[in-house]
């Protein structure tokens, strides 16, 4: 049946690529020239090994590499080392058949990727009320960061970026953005003020890679993320852990192609749902809240009833909690997302009807732009009306404490 006009779809994944404005309007003078910018580049030419963001820019470059016609590409600098912006990242518009790794140029974008206007506008096209908006160059987490010599400079760029999300690109239209930050992750005590400092200027959400290990971070056993979880907890704001933010990419050999890797990618989300569940974490912090971001849910019971049966059988030798059952601390602390998704909606009760959210993804290639309302309406055709509205709204809205106003 469709959707009812009452019931507004709210994407808890969408994606925006930075203005190319961002930090040269909010850096101090000083650090204008090493932070990040966009330049121009020919990425015809071979640039050795100055940080061209390895793996996407040679995959980027493989189906033509015979080639030598210059291409000029609106490319990222921070600290001299050079970003693409990839072609995927900005698909919005285009058929699959036109799909590549290519960076592009903002003139090869549709305008509701960097402009907060126009994505409101693409937003009424595709029926979608409000929507959650992850970074695009400083990755998922806001973990580019971390590659930064200048730690002051890294810090100043991190508060450029959620004053730019805070102050411009939600604040554009308030009843239409849930607004997200990103922390300074080598910092807990930073991110904690951060999370502090954001939060009274109206955040709602925090963006947190799920998996810090592969970081070189410590890990959801340790103490040293207390200061975050604690100052998440209190501020009320989940974790929204995107899949492919810790920047390991669930690739299973080198002569794989990529469509392995994007295939894969939901196993990053059932790996920081086993680790979450079996740490102390929701323990030390029981009203934490985490959002598993992009992840999709159709693997979520198969896993907790693994995680369930691991549990009963193991649980007395080892250096877990014996008395809470993982399940049950998932359906009170986490939450999973959707595009498409059929058996994880065949199966939306054995993981939590109040768990479950929608996504639209834009402007990635995942989404399914400008159709998504139609498209869900026909994943939810055999939903009750009452779930199906918990599902594209409520729960998001609860969530993220993030109530209707009209």
């Amino acid at each position: 049946m469709p959707l009812q006009d009452h019931m507004q779809l709210i994407s808890v994944d969408d994606h925006l690529i930075e203005p190319p404005n961002v930090w040269t309007d909010r850096l101090p003078k000083k650090f204008v020239e090493q932070g990040p910018r966009i330049v121009e580049m020919d990425m015809s030419q071979s640039h050795g090994d100055e940080g061209l963001s390895a793996l996407l820019l040679d995959t980027a470059r493989q189906g033509r590499a015979a080639s030598t016609e210059k291409k000029l590409a609106e490319v990222w600098t921070y600290e001299g080392r050079i970003y693409p912006n990839i072609g995927l990242n900005s698909v919005a518009g285009k058929k699959p058949q036109d799909y590549g790794m290519d960076p592009t140029r903002y003139s090869e974008m549709l305008p509701g990727c960097y402009d907060p206007k126009a994505r409101v506008a693409d937003m009424d096209i595709d029926g979608v009320q409000a929507a959650l908006c992850f970074p695009s160059f400083p990755r998922f987490a806001g973990t580019v960061f971390l590659e930064a010599k200048d730690k002051e400079l890294a810090l100043l760029s991190v508060k450029a970026w959620n004053d730019f999300h805070l102050d411009e690109w939600a604040a554009s239209n308030p009843d239409r953005f849930i607004p997200l930050i990103i922390l300074p992750l080598w910092d807990p005590q930073e991110s904690a003020k951060e999370i502090y400092r954001c939060a009274a200027k109206g955040a709602k959400a925090i963006t947190f890679p799920e998996n810090t290990v592969g970081l070189g971070l410590p890990s959801f056993y340790t103490d040293f993320w207390d200061p975050v979880f604690r100052a998440a907890e209190e501020t009320k704001m989940p974790l929204c852990m995107h899949f492919g933010s810790s920047g390991k990419a669930p690739i299973t050999s080198p002569e794989a192609p990529m469509a392995v890797m994007i295939a894969l990618f939901g196993t990053n989300s059932m790996d920081a749902t086993a680790d979450l569940l079996f740490s102390p974490v929701f323990y030390k912090f029981p009203n934490l809240k985490v959002a598993l971001s992009e992840g999709g849910i159709g693997w979520m019971p198969y896993l907790l009833e693994r995680i369930d049966l691991t549990w009963e059988k193991h649980r007395w030798y080892q250096n877990v909690n014996k008395d809470v059952r993982p399940s049950d601390l998932f359906r009170k602390n986490m939450h999973g997302c959707f595009i498409d998704d059929l058996e994880g909606v065949a199966r939306r009760h054995q993981i939590g009807i109040d768990n479950i959210m929608w996504e639209c993804d834009y402007p990635h290639s995942d989404s399914n732009w400008p159709n998504s309302r139609r498209y869900t309406e026909k994943l939810l055709a055999n939903v009750p009306d009452e779930e199906a509205h918990k599902i594209v709204e409520l729960n998001a809205r609860a969530l993220y404490n993030f109530p209707r106003t009209n």
